[in-house]
């Protein structure tokens, strides 16, 4: 097997996993549709176009700065001469209210492990001259550093080790460490079975060969901690 690493930093993101109406989540890091999508973005697929392949490539999240949760209150219409159109096609004249929810300054390494096939080198070459604008959730949402990683994000490598063996990108300075922990500690979260015992589950599975449908259906995944070692040497520690 072989991981493709990218990189997901920015001063906002969003990754909705259970969205509706005026109360828009997010999740503490990259949802799996999310992921898609910026690929979709990347590789300049429409809608309509099948995203099976992606969907099926097993997902890593290795949280390298963790983000602050903050909401953003929307109004939309309801100014003079303005409105909101509803899903039956009318205008209502009432302004819309909404809770968008955000992580502000979070640092994410996504993985993304399949066979080491043309897809995974079509991707990072896409990721490097992207179609479409990637955003991190929301179109208006962009990285601060580019997806790609610099030197190359392929690694012949199982996705778990991948995340756990790439060097950490931040500077020491930036560690903010608590009193007599030299090395930070970093959430993984991995796209897991329903037989592990240990597994959660998200709603964000892509359903379907098209995006266009919306349909999402359950992912399990896993979440552990470990000390990530200057040396690049992790060790796995209990939550």
């Amino acid at each position: 097997m072989a991981t493709l690493l990218l990189r997901l930093c920015g001063p906002m993101q969003s990754w909705g996993a259970r969205s509706r109406f005026t109360e828009r989540d997010t999740e503490l890091e990259p949802s799996k549709s999310g992921v898609v999508g910026l690929l979709c973005a990347a590789l300049g697929r429409p809608r309509s176009d099948d995203v099976s392949d992606l969907a099926r490539l097993r997902l890593g999240v290795r949280v390298d700065h963790e983000g602050t949760m903050a909401r953003d209150y929307h109004t939309a219409g309801g100014g003079p001469g303005g409105g909101v159109m509803r899903a039956s096609g009318s205008v209502s004249k009432n302004a819309v209210l909404s809770n968008r929810y955000y992580l502000a300054n979070a640092d994410f390494l996504v993985g993304l492990e399949g066979t080491h096939n043309p897809l995974l080198d079509e991707i990072e070459d896409a990721l490097r001259q992207p179609v479409w604008q990637l955003s991190l959730g929301r179109k208006a949402f962009v990285p601060s550093v580019p997806v790609y990683l610099p030197g190359g994000g392929l690694r012949d490598l199982p996705l778990r080790e991948a995340l756990a063996l790439e060097p950490w990108p931040l500077p020491p300075r930036a560690w903010a460490l608590p009193r007599g922990q030299a090395s930070p500690r970093l959430r993984l979260v991995i796209e897991s079975s329903f037989d592990d015992p240990d597994h959660q589950v998200r709603m964000d599975q892509p359903l379907g060969a098209a995006f266009e449908h919306r349909t999402f259906g359950p992912r399990a995944i896993v979440q552990d901690y470990f000390i990530k070692e200057a040396q690049g040497v992790s060790q796995q520690i209990t939550a």
